[in-house]
């Protein structure tokens, strides 16, 4: 009996081979496999995509907040400068004044220097000519 059914099942293999059945549900199966390994490698690459975009989501996003991070720094800059203008005006007077006072005392110096040299000057000559007359009298 084993032989009987084995025997059947070879010429039933047979007649789907000679008919072709065999070569087509061959192929149909390998076209199938051919689907799903291109179906996966698509899906492979996507999921190797996945972390790039997402990387990619998050540099933009940071880039972003950085962004703002910066024009709120700017609007702040911008406040306490003006904030902070009148007092800078005032800053600017008080030391444009002791300038102006470092100045005056200044010339003052230069010009006591001055008198307090014309006065050495005059001394000195007062005393050089004290010195020649004291020669010419003793020479006398």
């Amino acid at each position: 009996m084993k032989k009987l059914i084995e025997f059947g099942k070879k010429a039933m293999f047979y007649a789907r081979v000679l008919s072709g059945y065999e070569e087509r549900r061959i192929r149909s199966y390998r076209l199938d496999l051919q689907k799903r390994i291109t179906e996966a490698e698509r899906k492979k690459a996507e999921i190797r995509k996945i972390p790039e975009q997402l990387i990619l989501s998050e540099v933009r996003q940071m880039v972003e907040e950085m962004q703002a991070v910066n024009k709120q720094l700017e609007d702040t800059e911008a406040a306490i400068n003006e904030y902070f203008k009148p007092v800078d005006r005032q800053a600017q007077m008080i030391v444009e004044k002791k300038l102006q006072e470092e100045e005056k005392t200044m010339k003052q110096m230069m010009q006591a220097m001055k008198a307090q040299a014309l006065l050495d000057n005059q001394e000195a000559e007062n005393n050089a000519n004290l010195n020649i007359r004291k020669d010419e009298a003793a020479s006398r």
